[in-house]
């Protein structure tokens, strides 16, 4: 019987074969959910959907694109804000 902090599905459970032979059951947490546009909601590219604690062992320039709102908007929104930014300054 497995702890009861291990008993919701909250936890993956994997089976895992050890070195002896046997099969048992590891559990991890889950994946988090793909990284999506504050604006539009499309899915970002170039930004990794790990755990904190894998994301926290990447380099900076490995977590999110390296422009303005990169890794926080998409690069159509980024293109549109900008364009009605620079249009409400004339």
């Amino acid at each position: 019987m497995p702890r009861p902090m291990l008993r919701t599905r909250s936890w993956r459970r994997v089976s895992v074969r050890t070195p002896s032979g046997r099969v048992v059951v590891h559990y991890e947490k889950r994946r988090p959910g793909v990284a999506k546009c504050s604006v539009c909601g499309k899915p970002l590219n170039g930004v990794p959907s790990l755990r904190p604690s894998k994301m926290s062992k990447l380099a900076k320039t490995e977590k999110r694109p390296e422009r303005m709102y990169g890794g926080v908007v998409c690069p159509d929104c980024l293109a549109r804000g900008l364009r009605e930014a620079v249009r409400a300054q004339l």
